[in-house]
């Protein structure tokens, strides 16, 4: 029989878990060292005064207690052309041991409905190259690549070098 599971949003007691799983994201996506996040940031991202990030977590009940497994981490776009707002899918992971119980389809279709209701026109995620099963799963639920697009970063002592050639404006 599979385990019963489930999904919901984040609060402040699921931050070390999240945590956990973003680490494990790393390592799956060869950068085990490139986590420079602490829980306390992702605390004050996810529920601080002014947030901007929200997590959904899925959960897996392991004999009388529900264990996270998963999580769904995104916030909120503008797209000038649809003249709407959408979701951007930051982070989607769920641990090995869990995988295969469909926590990674109903964490995606928890995060579209949650866009729909909110008049959102677009849910929107980058995938590396090499991720075949997240392509698999994605292509599954009808998801297309943009293909014609690549994602651009400016980052480091190139973002701190164009700064100081400008200035903020009043």
């Amino acid at each position: 029989m599979a385990p019963r599971t489930r999904v919901r949003w984040a609060g402040p007691a699921d931050v070390e878990a999240i945590d956990g799983l973003i680490r494990q994201l790393a390592v799956y996506e060869r950068e085990p060292d490139a986590v420079e996040a602490t829980p306390d940031d992702l605390r004050a991202a996810l529920f601080g005064p002014d947030p901007r990030v929200r997590a959904l977590v899925a959960e897996v009940l392991e004999g009388e207690t529900w264990v996270v497994a998963g999580t769904a981490i995104s916030f909120t776009t503008y797209s000038t052309w649809t003249g709407r707002h959408g979701t951007w899918l930051e982070d989607l992971f769920v641990r090995p041991q869990h995988r295969g119980l469909g926590l990674g389809r109903a964490l995606l279709s928890a995060l579209a409905a949650d866009a729909v209701a909110a008049g959102h026109r677009r849910l929107e995620w980058s995938v590396l190259d090499w991720n075949t099963p997240a392509q698999a799963v994605y292509t599954a639920i009808g998801a297309q690549p943009l293909e014609e697009w690549t994602r651009w970063r400016l980052a480091g002592p190139e973002l701190e070098a164009l700064a100081a050639s400008g200035s903020v404006p009043s």
